[in-house]
């Protein structure tokens, strides 16, 4: 036999899930290739690295910081953020 339709109860609906937020430099991003910018961000962290004595630990540090730094160059750089 069919269930009958409850009609006082609205039906419930799934919730919806928080996006997840994207690291991303959409500004660099449209004038610098990807693999150029990787590679400005891997020879800053060599440098940082070097300068710290390539001390072990600190590797996502550095690249972190390079990241953060090539990423302020290049937005300066850029030709819709005029210096």
């Amino acid at each position: 036999m069919p269930r009958e339709k409850n009609l006082t109860t609205p039906p419930k609906r799934a919730t919806r899930k928080k996006p997840v937020a994207k690291r991303s430099t959409p500004a660099v991003a449209h004038f610098v290739a990807h693999e150029q910018r990787a590679a400005l961000i891997a020879e800053a962290a060599y440098f940082r690295a070097e300068k710290r004595g390539f001390a072990p630990g600190h590797d996502t540090e550095d690249w972190l910081q390079a990241e953060a730094e090539v990423d302020a160059l290049l937005l300066r750089k850029s030709p819709a953020h005029p210096a």
